[in-house]
């Protein structure tokens, strides 16, 4: 990436370097364990709480809730309470989080088609194998 260059709505690429960016806690929720995951699940349709504990696989309950009220925040999610007893949430993408995840869609089928190459690099990683690092 080159200082300067534009991004797609013409504001520099810079900009993301600024420890004051927006959008930096965002880059680090969706880089991070669950941020990914969650927003990919919920690109199939909007789900309940449980329902996307269950998809998402190995979240507790409480990094659920935590990711999911940051991407609230953010803007990329949506909670809808409806008034029955007891009362039904639901999590659905903004139209933001949609073109997030169109933009995400392809780094996580990436991850698809090369998890046996990533799984075997592994494997002679930890066996010893890989060239030494510098």
């Amino acid at each position: 990436m080159q200082v300067g260059t534009e991004g797609a709505a013409g504001a520099p690429l810079d900009e993301v370097f600024r420890k004051d960016c927006p959008g930096r806690p965002v880059f680090e929720q969706v880089t991070g364990r669950w941020g990914l995951l969650i927003l990919v699940a919920l690109s199939e349709g909007a789900l309940r709480f449980a329902q996307l504990r269950d998809r998402v696989g190995r979240i507790s309950e409480k990094m659920l809730a935590q990711n999911l009220r940051t991407l609230v925040r953010n803007g990329l999610t949506e909670r809808t309470v409806e008034p029955t007893v007891p009362p039904r949430v639901t999590y659905a993408l903004t139209p933001l989080g949609r073109d997030l995840v169109a933009r995400l869609r392809p780094l996580v089928e990436w991850s698809a088609e090369h998890d046996a190459e990533i799984a075997a690099a592994q494997r002679r990683h930890d066996d010893g194998v890989a060239a030494p690092m510098p």
